[in-house]
């Protein structure tokens, strides 16, 4: 039920795209998940936590629209990332058809927010000031504050306790312009892709390179993606839902709860995609944290491919071919448990061969359509049982009367193959000849991409 009520928030038709702006710490992220419906962005008292511009749509109001979360403008962080925060939000006010300027009733007016409100005058796009942090009726004289900055539209909110949201939808509802309405058959169930990895293996740049816009913010400063955030794409007429995730890392050396919480949010991301694309920094070659990042995709049953990124700076002048043979051979072999997976060698910072992740995409969307029929399943297991019979374990060994292939869940962008297996205890397959059975049907049927999901069924045998 979860997975279903996900896939028709990202699939209902948006009438226009509102963007959340505002100086670091007033509550921009809390709000964000106030308007969506669930917890996107991360939540924290320590300024500059959103540092990307974070999508997502919102139906809570009459008229579905699209949310834009910002970085916070002119507050305190690593000098490095100012300027391009300062840069994402500029470019989501460019973009969205109506904006929300957040500010903290509690604090009061700032010398910020003045200056921001004088921005977004020039700007001559709707705009709604939300006074946030109203948590009581007692506290809504402080709204008095704020009026010296002009604007007509003025909410009064509690984006922690959820007062005031009613008014507030309804001034967007009111603000936000008709025109731009997107059918609904546009974004349409689009694919959703988890792009994951170590921190500093280039999965912003992969995902600006797909979009061919500076969206996530590129930093060598390793942490700069803290949380996992949503952006639409459009390839061949395809719509696909990009989640950037935040670097995982061992466990034992994040430095901040936050960077904690931006790991678990990254873990989640990897359960709720419905394909994973694990980037690898090929100039530090393949780590121990890749390794377990792979692990999770693998735990998780998901559907994947590998993108070895950084082949810039690691392409000879010769022989190209042969490295790629050699790299993705190497690869492979230390990956042995995603077996399944494509590889692709590509440049996120130069767009060389990023295009071809939607031709392998489209070739695991392909095969999820596979079905193998019944007869020639059967077939197919009876002669692997008979070939190589499974270990006998204790005094008993696995029989199987019957398989099949398993309809699926229609309502999953990709579905991975399942195999019902009808046997005299489900206790008795091992995971070393369910291995085995996966690579016979493999055999029949590469399923590249997929991961093989076998189900064991008890069944007695004077049944049959």
């Amino acid at each position: 039920m979860r997975r279903s009520t996900e896939r028709a928030n990202q699939s209902v038709a948006s009438v226009g795209t509102v963007a959340i702006v505002g100086r670091p710490n007033v509550g921009k992220s809390a709000l964000f998940n106030r308007l969506v419906g669930r917890n996107i962005a991360i939540v924290h008292d320590q300024p500059g936590i959103t540092r990307d511009r974070i999508s997502a749509p919102s139906t809570r109001g009459a008229r579905p629209f699209n949310v834009w979360d910002t970085g916070g403008i002119g507050g305190a962080g690593e000098t490095e990332l100012s300027a391009q925060v300062r840069h994402a939000a500029d470019a989501a006010m460019r973009e969205s058809d109506l904006i929300l300027f957040m500010v903290d009733g509690q604090q009061g007016l700032t010398p910020i927010d003045e200056d921001l409100a004088r921005i977004f005058r020039r700007s001559r796009k709707p705009l709604i000031l939300v006074i946030n942090k109203i948590d009581d009726p007692k506290h809504e004289d402080r709204d008095l504050d704020f009026a010296k900055l002009g604007f007509q539209n003025a909410v009064s909110i509690s984006a922690a306790h959820g007062r005031g949201l009613a008014d507030l939808l309804e001034t967007i509802d009111r603000l936000l312009p008709v025109s731009t309405a997107i059918a609904e058959a546009d974004i349409d169930h689009p694919v959703s892709l988890a792009i994951v990895g170590k921190p500093n293996a280039g999965k912003s740049s992969l995902v600006n390179a797909i979009v061919r816009d500076e969206r996530a913010i590129v930093s060598e400063l390793p942490g700069t993606t803290r949380d996992a955030f949503d952006i639409h794409c459009e390839r061949g007429g395809k719509q696909f839902l990009l989640i950037d995730t935040a670097g995982i890392r061992a466990r034992g050396k994040h430095s901040s709860s936050v960077e904690v919480f931006s790991v678990m949010r990254a873990e989640r991301t990897i359960r709720r995609a419905d394909l994973c694309v694990l980037v690898v920094d090929l100039t530090s070659g393949l780590t121990s944290q890749d390794k377990k990042i792979a692990g999770l995709i693998q735990k998780a049953r998901k559907p994947c491919l590998v993108v070895l990124n950084k082949w810039d700076l690691v392409k000879p002048r010769r022989e190209t071919k042969e490295t790629i043979r050699r790299l993705t051979s190497d690869m492979r072999e230390n990956l042995f448990f995603l077996d399944y997976a494509p590889f692709l060698v590509a440049s996120a910072r130069t767009g060389e061969n990023v295009e071809m992740l939607f031709h392998f995409i489209g070739k695991i969307e392909k095969a999820a359509r596979v079905r193998i029929g019944t007869g020639v399943l059967n077939r197919l297991l009876r002669a692997a049982f008979a070939a190589n019979p499974p270990p006998m374990i204790g005094t008993r060994r696995l029989k199987l009367f019957y398989a099949a292939q398993s309809s699926g869940e229609a309502d999953r962008a990709i579905e991975p193959p399942e195999f019902v297996l009808f046997v005299n205890d489900p206790k008795l397959l091992s995971e070393t000849y369910g291995r085995y059975l996966e690579g016979q049907i493999r055999q029949a049927e590469p399923y590249p991409g997929l991961p093989l999901l076998l189900k064991c069924r008890p069944r007695k045998e004077t049944n049959l």
